[in-house]
């Protein structure tokens, strides 16, 4: 539907392009003719114009070299003066300056005599003030001698009243210490009681622990008589059975270190080809990436190739017809080549040369002009090789040999001979410089009739017009050929070093899958020998260990022996140890009574005897602390005192300082005056000289006044006479200018609008064409037809084309696609339909098969499945309902943890009976059966084994009592695991 909408618009304009396309060749040809005739006119009046301005540029050259000479000797009178002007200012300023300073040293004078007065007058204050400052200093320190007599008597009555107090701080701290020592006294008196008859209980028991003791080691030592009897008997049987499994476990070590040679070897081997291929893994990756790439760049400059990408739509069409037409030999961009350096200037100067199209002969030519009429594909230019001959060599040799030429753009293309002339008629009049600089400079010097391109795109044409900037020309129609050719190359090299690469891998991937067939036989056999010697270990441990038990035990045994006998003799000991203590113990209680009694009695007297040294004591600190109250008083008046003592001395040194030195300015200041004063006389001297030399100056500038005055009459006559000649001038050169513009507007207009130059446009001049105003109303009127058209999309033909293939392919594909949905939703409404009966039915025999399985494994019992009501029979959830025996029928989620997983194992075993698979794991699924239950399910599970090969991870004693094989991971040293396995069947079928 989108494309219908873009059907009727586009073929709108699409015929709006054509008739645009046949206004516009019809204006070409106008604007030829036209440019062509005002380009010959314009050029006659730039030569009438060029003459007239050399005659007025050397009359204005002559009127100017007269005027600067006039200018040049004014300009020495001038200097003249205003060297007499600055020597004359200086004189004044002289004069003024020396004014100015002796009205300035009469003013100094004057304040020089008032600060005279002023200090006078500061000395007789100071003289004052020094009186009253020394009267104030003896005052203060005749007061501070009185307080410092007062301070002396109190600190002599607080050193006295301290000593008292000192005194009795003693006598106190002596009774305190004696009181502390009688209270511990009492106290460890009391402890040592105290710990006296925890003592005695404590040895009355022990003497009660050794009476038991005794009767115990009676009756061990009449057992272990019997032990050491019996334990002799086993020690001979025990060494030989002890001597033959040694000798079987060193054979199986052997084993196993042969082995264990031979596997390393094998696990250097294998490293080493995993290594290796891995790296060679890499290395394939890497190239496969780089063969991916190139080859996406290959095709993509191939594809545009194939395509005429870059092209215009006419040159495509034509190209199309390339197979059908033997006489279409290629576009120019693929008939030359040239070096990479040179594609973007070459690319440039050929414009839009570059897709014409080269044909044999000029009957192909036409018929391709007739091909494109007929099919409306546009227009293009063709290149018969039978007319494009003998072209001109490039004639302007002198160019050649500027800085910066590279040469004739034909000389640096190569292409066959036979497409020789195409190149030279194409590029042999347009030069290759290396920058743009250069080719400024040779376009100035052979005044803008040289074609000219840079290495960087740049492109001079004659006349003066300068195209240039950044090239954007993506395409770059010169260099995709060599593009294509070099990736070509490339890929081709990528693809011979992977196969390479590939067919190596495969021989070290057999090697290394050889050597791993060679390392898991030996595995095999060393997982063998492995069991061996863990059985011969543990049976050698096992009787080690049985002999050093009985060694260690009989030892043991003769040790326990030589203890008893040594204990019963201690016991007796110590029972007539307790008894002496038991004495001594009372004894010590009797005398430490006493001893506390004493001390009890010496406290009670020096607590009275404290009690009445602490008032004196208090007493005594009272009066201490109110005589350093009465020094701290003291002692801050004398610090006052200080202070005030201080600050009067300091004014004093500062007034008698200021005494002095108002004297010592005074007498400067007389010597100042003197000096001044012999400054002012000096003066009026230098101002009677600079006075004449002044007037002297001023009579001399006034000669050089006057004889400049006779320069002006002849200096402005002959300025008004150049200003009237750059005027002519400046009107020429502008009028020379417009004329040359216009020629270069005219230029550009013909090469932006048709890419032709005014040689190209000579050629195609219709001599029947003479009337300019016919012409250039004509051309307003065409242009004016074009305006009225709007906007015009060229490539609307080519779009319409296009647009009605796709809509054609697409229309058939919609219907397609239409008709392949109904037929989908009839096979989707019949294999929903197939799917419902086909569910309904195994459903059904699940249900069946589960209640025979629930029974058999529950002895009893009833188990059915149902769909959920109501609901889509595919998308319904399923309910469960078991009733175990002796129980009602309930819903799953009711039943116990235990029945619950005998439940879902029932249903598992339902599903496997119908269609058995070969090869089932089980994990742990009956881990919360009881004993009873895990018995029905093991039988059960054997009973599967006729079609399936099953594999249980278990813990439960009953599934591994039926199992066939069992297999275990054991640790026999740390950090390595092995394997170890036992076969049942082997073992019933050898019971």
């Amino acid at each position: 539907s989108e494309l219908e909408k873009q059907v009727g618009p586009l073929e709108k304009q699409s015929e709006k392009a054509k008739v645009y396309l046949k206004k516009k060749e019809e204006l070409k040809k106008l604007d030829v003719n036209v440019f062509l005739m005002e380009n010959t006119r314009i050029r006659e009046q730039l030569s009438a114009f060029e003459e007239k301005y050399t005659i007025a540029s050397d009359d204005l050259a002559e009127t100017t070299a007269r005027y600067e000479g006039i200018k040049a000797e004014y300009e020495l009178v001038q200097a003249q003066i205003e060297a007499l002007e600055k020597q004359m200012e200086e004189a004044r300023n002289e004069l003024t300056d020396t004014s100015v300073l002796r009205g300035k040293l009469e003013g100094e004078i004057a304040v020089l005599k008032e600060q005279i007065h002023s200090a006078e007058g500061n000395e007789a204050h100071f003289m004052t003030r020094r009186q009253s400052l020394l009267k104030e200093i003896e005052s203060r320190q005749e007061n501070k001698e009185e307080i410092l007599t007062e301070k002396a008597g109190i600190d002599a009555q607080l050193t006295e009243m301290a000593a008292i107090r000192d005194t009795a701080v003693r006598e106190l701290e002596m009774l305190q210490n004696k009181i502390t020592s009688l209270n511990e006294a009492i106290e460890d008196g009391k402890n040592a009681i105290i710990g006296n008859l925890n003592d005695r209980a404590a040895i009355k028991s022990r003497m009660g622990r050794f009476d038991t003791m005794l009767e115990q080691i009676q009756i061990r030592r009449a057992q272990l008589h019997s032990r050491l009897l019996r334990m002799k008997s086993d020690e001979q049987q025990q060494q030989a059975n002890l001597e033959a499994l040694e000798e079987a476990y060193k054979e199986v070590n052997a084993q196993i270190d042969q082995m264990n040679h031979k596997q390393a070897a094998l696990e250097e081997k294998v490293n080493a080809a995993r290594d290796e291929l891995a790296g060679k893994d890499k290395k394939l990756r890497d190239l496969q990436v780089l063969y991916h790439q190139d080859k996406s760049k290959l095709d993509a400059p191939a594809n545009l190739t194939e395509r005429y990408e870059g092209y215009g739509g006419s040159v495509k069409r034509v190209m199309e017809q390339k197979e059908r037409n033997p006489g279409i030999i290629g576009v120019v961009a693929d008939l030359v080549k040239v070096d990479r350096k040179y594609e973007t200037a070459i690319e440039t100067a050929l414009g839009g040369s570059i897709q014409n199209i080269v044909t044999d002969d000029e009957e192909t030519a036409k018929r391709m002009i007739a091909f494109l009429k007929q099919n409306k594909a546009g227009r293009a230019t063709f290149l018969p090789l039978t007319s494009i001959k003998n072209a001109q060599e490039y004639r302007q040799k002198d160019v050649l040999s500027e800085p910066g030429v590279l040469g004739v753009a034909s000389s640096l293309v190569n292409c066959d001979d036979k497409y020789k002339d195409v190149a030279l008629s194409l590029l042999g009049r347009i030069v290759v410089v290396d920058n743009v600089d250069h080719a400024v400079k040779i376009a100035k010097k052979y005044k803008y009739s040289v074609r000219i391109v840079t290495l960087e795109g740049e492109l001079l044409v004659p006349g003066g017009a300068i195209s240039g900037g950044a090239f954007k020309n993506s395409s770059n129609l010169l260099g995709r050929r060599r593009e294509i050719e070099q990736l070509q190359e490339q890929v081709k090299k990528r693809q011979q070093d992977i196969d390479a690469l590939q067919e190596d891998i495969e021989l070290t991937k057999k090697r290394r899958n050889q050597i791993r067939f060679e390392q898991e036989t030996a595995k095999m056999r060393m997982q063998e020998a492995f069991i061996r010697q863990n059985t011969a270990r543990l049976s050698l441990e096992s009787a080690k260990e049985k002999q050093s038990e009985n060694k260690s035990g009989y030892d043991e045994l003769k040790r326990e022996e030589l203890e008893i006998e040594e204990q019963v003799k201690e016991i007796a000991i110590n029972k007539e140890k307790i008894q002496i203590e038991l004495a001594e113990s009372e004894a010590m209680e009797k005398t430490l009574e006493g001893q506390i009694q004493g001390f009890q009695v010496q406290l009670d007297e020096k607590r009275r005897a404290e009690s009445k040294k602490t008032a004196d004591v208090n007493e005594h600190e009272v009066e201490v602390e109110k005589c350093r109250q009465k020094q701290g008083f003291i002692q801050t008046n004398i610090n006052r005192i200080d202070g005030e003592l201080t600050r009067y001395q300091e004014e004093l040194a500062e007034v008698e300082a200021g005494i002095v030195g108002g004297k010592d300015d005074i007498e400067q200041k007389k010597a100042a005056i003197a000096e001044i004063e012999k400054t002012i006389e000096a003066s009026f001297t230098a101002q009677t000289q600079a006075q004449e030399k002044l007037k002297a100056d001023t009579q001399e500038r006034d000669t050089l006044s006057a004889k400049q005055k006779s320069f002006f009459t002849e200096r402005e006559a002959l300025s008004e006479r150049i200003n009237a000649l750059n005027k002519e001038v400046y009107r020429l050169d502008s009028q020379k200018e417009r004329l040359e513009e216009a020629i270069e507007t005219q230029n550009n207009y013909m090469w932006n609008e048709y890419e032709i130059t005014l040689r190209d446009a000579a050629a195609l001049r219709d001599e029947t064409l003479t009337d300019l105003s016919a012409m250039k109303k004509e051309t307003a009127a065409i242009r004016d037809a074009i305006k009225k058209l709007g906007d015009v999309n060229v490539n609307a033909i080519e779009d319409y084309r296009a647009l009605m293939e796709r809509y054609t392919f697409l229309k058939t594909q919609h219907d397609d696609l239409v008709e392949a949905e109904k037929t989908l939703s009839n096979i989707i409404t019949e294999l929903d339909d197939a799917m419902r009966r086909q569910f309904k039915e195994k459903f059904a025999q699940i249900g069946r098969e589960f209640d025979k399985v629930f029974k058999e494994l529950f002895g009893g019992g009833k188990g059915t499945l149902e769909l959920m009501e109501e609901e889509d029979i595919l998308e319904a959830g399923i309910r469960i309902i078991a009733q175990p025996p002796g129980k009602k029928l309930q819903n799953m989620m009711q039943l116990s943890g235990g029945e619950k997983a005998l439940t879902a194992i029932s249903l598992l075993f339902a599903i496997q009976n119908l269609k058995p698979s070969p090869f089932c794991l089980l994990d742990e699924i009956e881990a919360a059966l009881d004993d009873s239950n895990v018995g029905r399910f093991a039988k059960y599970l054997h009973k599967l084994t006729a079609h399936t090969q099953f594999i249980v991870i278990t813990h439960r004693r009953g599934t591994m009592e039926r199992a066939d094989r069992l297999y275990g991971i054991t640790m026999q040293e740390k950090g390595v695991s092995t394997l170890v396995s036992v076969n049942l069947i082997d073992k019933e079928l050898t019971n």
